[in-house]
């Protein structure tokens, strides 16, 4: 699996998936967020601000936790490689939910624990066995119960395709940013990834504004916008990444990946405590993807007879 070098210590599985479920919890609070934002900010502003807010939310903490001597130290060259694969992932993805909705980045991300799967057949050597198989149809399974079908989508195939697209950029930018770094912690492999995509991102807008990118539309933008971008920088971005990191680190993208499918059921959460209605169906697709999690890891699993 793509685990993280041994040399550092790793948290428990189980607070490796509980790590992962809080990713993804933040995580679909910025899908909503998001759609606040994408028609008033073109997409590669929207990229460049988004992952420049997470850089400077994170670096001072990475800083005062680890020390000048591991920041200054660090392999800052590979950070900016691995920070542009995936700000062109978070690109990608603002693009296909610009061509689509919010509902439908989540039904394409179901197919995320397919791609980290695969990424681990080819890369790690992962072997295929009948529970990883049953533990993926399950959180798919729960994954689409949970977006009832997915009746409510409003995408394009371009946009989806845009979504899947963002997806395999992101899986295998996450492996990379586990692997690549054997002597930083989480927080610094998530924060140096982080800061050399905001610098790609910025670059890239910076050159496209010369060549015509429009300005946001500035007069649309208020006290809804602003805080929709701190929570689609700060919660979606900076404190996910984090936690996504940490349990990518225990589980590999693989298993972890698994989590992303129980989406709709936080964004659900998310708007019940805002005054929104509870949905059973919804409830009923998060507990078959933390079965599916289950079976695929291995803990239902019999154990064998003693004596």
């Amino acid at each position: 699996m793509t685990l993280a070098p041994a040399t550092l210590p790793q948290p428990s599985l189980a607070l490796a998936h509980l790590a992962c479920a809080g990713s993804m919890l933040v995580w679909a609070a910025g899908l909503p967020a998001a759609d606040l934002l994408i028609p008033h900010v073109p997409a590669l502003t929207l990229t460049a601000a988004r992952m420049t807010i997470a850089a400077l939310a994170l670096l001072p903490f990475w800083w005062l936790l680890d020390g000048h001597r591991a920041v200054l130290g660090a392999a800052w060259g590979i950070g900016l490689l691995i920070g542009a694969i995936n700000s062109l992932g978070a690109f990608g993805l603002i693009l296909g939910q610009a061509r689509s909705d919010a509902v439908t980045v989540a039904i394409v991300s179901a197919a995320m624990p397919i791609v980290g799967m695969g990424i681990e057949v080819v890369f790690d050597g992962r072997r295929i066995t009948r529970a990883l198989v049953l533990g993926i149809g399950l959180s798919l399974v729960g994954g689409l119960i949970a977006l009832d079908g997915g009746a409510s989508g409003k995408g394009t195939v371009l946009g989806a395709l845009l979504c899947l697209g963002a997806i395999v950029i992101f899986t295998f930018g996450s492996r990379l940013t586990v692997t690549a770094y054997p002597g930083l912690s989480p927080l610094g492999r998530t924060t140096i990834t982080l800061c050399g995509g905001a610098l790609a991102a910025v670059v890239t807008a910076g050159v496209a504004t010369v060549f015509g990118l429009p300005a946001p539309d500035w007069s649309a933008l208020g006290l809804p916008e602003a805080g929709a971008m701190l929570v689609y920088a700060f919660a979606a971005l900076a404190l996910s990444q984090l936690l996504w990191i940490v349990s990518v680190g225990r589980l590999g993208i693989g298993m972890a990946s698994l989590h992303i499918n129980a989406t709709p059921f936080y964004v659900m959460l998310i708007l019940f405590v805002l005054g929104g209605p509870w949905l059973w169906h919804q409830v009923l697709g998060a507990a078959l993807v933390v079965v599916g999690v289950m079976v695929a890891q291995g803990p239902l699993r019999r154990r064998p007879r003693r004596g």
